[in-house]
């Protein structure tokens, strides 16, 4: 099995590498694929030194796997020359998911879509994904009418600049920016580009990739996406009325048996989910689980999953694993 892992010196990429180690992924060969400054240089995996390739390199050794994370550009020019000698492509940029031919795919809820003619696989935004696994199996139970997410999205999502700009900001050390304000001690309402309609694409990414996923264009989803100077993961308050009305502890008991799900829903224990608990875990934490007073069949939740795991690593290694499975590579 020859996995290549493209941006693999990237924050993601690396954490891509340390969970295919965690999660013995059946590797014979590693091609690790960076930016041309990077190429030649080493990177450790599993105890052994690995020199970075190229692009095209990568193509001619024709892996049966590439994980991607590296940019939307480099995704949409390089990965259909992956698909073309026959690799699987996992892709964790926004270029395919929302293209009518490619699957975007949290395995947990629409693996089975996944065949042997899908070359090019979409992971979706960090925000949808510990969103989606949440609503699943609540709309199959109850049927979801709409949704209000608002989320508190940590500064890894961004990347090594704006972890740098945070600890910057936190030494009083003046430096390069990535978000045009500062971020600590600071809350920003903008994640990615505002578009016509008044969202910003962040918001838009989570209202169109919910439905593709879910694979119902009838939910009504609205959606505010927050930068705030955490680390750890994605925070969301996540607002869902209900076609049917439900029962509170079978609410409970339904996301206790759902895979990858943990609920952390205690009251007199001060127990609910954390970016500082959540961090560096693979599952999706659920909590602070109430009834909405103000409105009928409807339910309140806060969801929290690392960003750069189950958000992005961790879902792409899933699909390769699942793919395995499967034997569909």
């Amino acid at each position: 099995m020859k996995v290549a892992v493209v941006g693999a010196t990237g924050m993601v990429g690396t954490v891509m590498l340390r969970v295919l180690a965690e999660r013995n992924f059946p590797i014979t060969e590693l091609i690790p694929v960076a930016s041309q400054k990077s190429v030649g240089k080493t990177i450790e995996f599993k105890g052994k030194s690995y020199a970075i390739h190229s692009l095209e390199d990568a193509i001619a050794a024709k892996p049966d796997i590439a994980l991607f994370s590296a940019g939307g550009g480099t995704s949409l020019e390089w990965a259909p020359k992956f698909a073309e000698v026959g690799t699987f492509v996992i892709d964790n940029s926004s270029a395919w998911r929302m293209d009518a031919n490619k699957k975007l795919v949290v395995p947990e809820i629409n693996g089975g879509v996944l065949t042997a003619s899908d070359k090019i696989i979409a992971n979706p935004n960090c925000s949808t994904i510990q969103m989606v696994l949440v609503l699943q199996p609540l709309h199959q139970k109850y049927k979801i009418n709409r949704v209000v997410v608002s989320t508190y999205q940590s500064v890894t999502g961004t990347g090594v600049k704006a972890v740098q700009q945070m600890e910057n900001e936190r030494n009083g050390v003046q430096g390069e920016m990535a978000y045009a304000y500062p971020i600590d001690r600071n809350a920003i309402p903008q994640i990615d580009v505002f578009l016509d309609n008044g969202y910003t694409k962040e918001e838009m990414k989570m209202v169109n990739e919910t439905k593709k996923i879910i694979g119902d264009d009838s939910i009504k989803l609205t959606s505010t996406c927050v930068r705030i100077p955490v680390m750890g993961g994605h925070s969301e308050s996540v607002n869902i009325t209900f076609e049917n009305d439900f029962d509170l502890e079978e609410v409970i008991g339904i996301l206790n048996q759902t895979d990858g799900i943990i609920v952390q829903n205690d009251n007199s224990k001060a127990l609910y989910p954390m970016p500082l608990t959540a961090h560096d875990k693979d599952e999706v934490f659920v909590g602070r689980i109430r009834r909405d007073e103000s409105a009928p069949k409807s339910l309140n939740l806060w969801i929290v999953a690392d960003n750069l795991r189950k958000g992005a690593a961790t879902n792409a290694v899933q699909i390769a694993e699942y793919l395995v499975q499967q034997k569909i590579v």
